[in-house]
């Protein structure tokens, strides 16, 4: 997983900031993150060189961190971490499991101080990380113990507790699978799925196999129904001697702690993934229905402009028409005035003249 991260970013901005500061600072700041993680930084002006870290984290196994506290392999592994500039506080500052002093004088200059403050920042992954270590470096011893078989459930997230199986030459680890929506168990079951198809070809043969069911597996039989009710089923995997040798032992430590978040990560690129193609196929259609709706409109517009250039010509055929209707009946007319007829005017005048009538009564006005 190697696109998460072990170290906080917002510690490690502090730490720099801290480390960096020209003149000294008063710090007393408090850092929260996703899983129930605090922070707690604080630093004097009175002595700008020193530096106290404590961390609240929610620890794989309760009991034992109740009973003995941290184990002596996890603080082995703490001091292991920028043994100069890092030292463990006995005891921690109250509620909190780990209280580390900084020593800026011990972090070297340069790029080299980013290095080691960041390796100072991923102490949270270190202290969740050691606890599963420690379990996965006894794959191959035989000795037999009471329990050899229970599983040991282990809280990464308070809502997502996986188990550990020991088992003779190998170690079962078992996720159960819990989504909100149903398109995400949907989409979670294909991965499922093809992943153990991966997981069996020849190409990974070195992986750790891995197996998808939606019961549980008969290694949790006993287990509480609160633990193995869910609705994306179970994955497992089989640790065996060679995925725990030398560097792959961190390797393969970290990938079962991240596993639930590669899951989610996954899902969640699937999801937007094909939100995106959705969104893209229904631009496409909508430009073919446009395009569709604008030919059909071009269609009847080329129609409309033939039916008016036809009547335009019929109304100009009848202009035509009516202006050489009219030319033949000036020209007649002009013809018919040419001619003449000889007594036409003097029989006009004699016989066609009205008569004047005068009358012999003469009419009074009444008043």
């Amino acid at each position: 997983m190697a696109c998460f991260e072990r170290a906080s970013p917002a510690l490690k901005d502090v730490l720099l900031k801290l480390y960096r500061a020209e003149k000294p600072m008063e710090m007393n700041h408090h850092l929260y993150e996703f899983g129930a993680v605090e922070y707690h930084i604080q630093s004097s002006a009175s002595d700008p060189h020193q530096a106290y870290l404590s961390i609240s984290t929610p620890l794989l196994t309760q009991d034992a961190l109740q009973s003995h506290g941290l184990s002596q392999y996890t603080r082995e592994t703490v001091k292991g971490v920028s043994s100069d500039a890092a030292e463990i506080v006995e005891p921690a500052k109250e509620g909190y499991q780990l209280t580390l002093r900084l020593n800026f004088d011990k972090i070297p200059s340069g790029k080299d101080s980013v290095k080691v403050i960041t390796e100072i920042s991923a102490v949270q992954a270190v202290l969740l990380s050691s606890q599963l270590r420690e379990m996965l470096q006894n794959v191959n011893s035989q000795v037999t113990f009471q329990g050899m078989y229970k599983p040991i459930k282990l809280v990464y997230h308070p809502r997502e507790p996986f188990f550990v199986v020991r088992q003779p030459q190998k170690i079962i680890a078992v996720f159960p699978m819990r989504f909100k929506e149903n398109s995400d168990v949907i989409i979670a079951t294909a991965f499922f799925q093809e992943l153990m198809d991966v997981g069996s070809s020849k190409e990974w043969a070195k992986a750790p196999p891995c197996t998808w069911s939606p019961i549980p597996p008969p290694e949790l039989r006993g287990e509480l129904i609160e633990d193995l009710s869910t609705n994306g089923g179970f994955v497992s995997f089989d640790i065996l001697p060679r995925h725990v040798e030398g560097k792959r032992l961190d390797k393969t430590v970290w990938s079962l702690l991240n596993f639930y978040a590669y899951v989610k990560y996954h899902v969640k690129c699937t999801r937007g993934f094909i939100q995106r193609r959705m969104r893209k196929r229904l631009e496409s259609l909508v430009k073919v229905l446009q395009k569709a709706s604008s030919e059909e409109e071009e269609q009847q517009q080329i129609k409309k402009d033939k039916g008016c250039k036809y009547m335009r010509k019929i109304v100009s055929k009848s202009k035509n028409f009516k202006r050489r209707c009219g030319n033949l009946s000036r020209k007649i007319k002009r013809v018919r005035l040419r001619i003449k007829i000889r007594g036409v005017g003097r029989f006009h005048r004699r016989w066609l003249r009205l008569p004047k009538f005068c009358s012999s009564k003469g009419y009074a006005k009444l008043d």
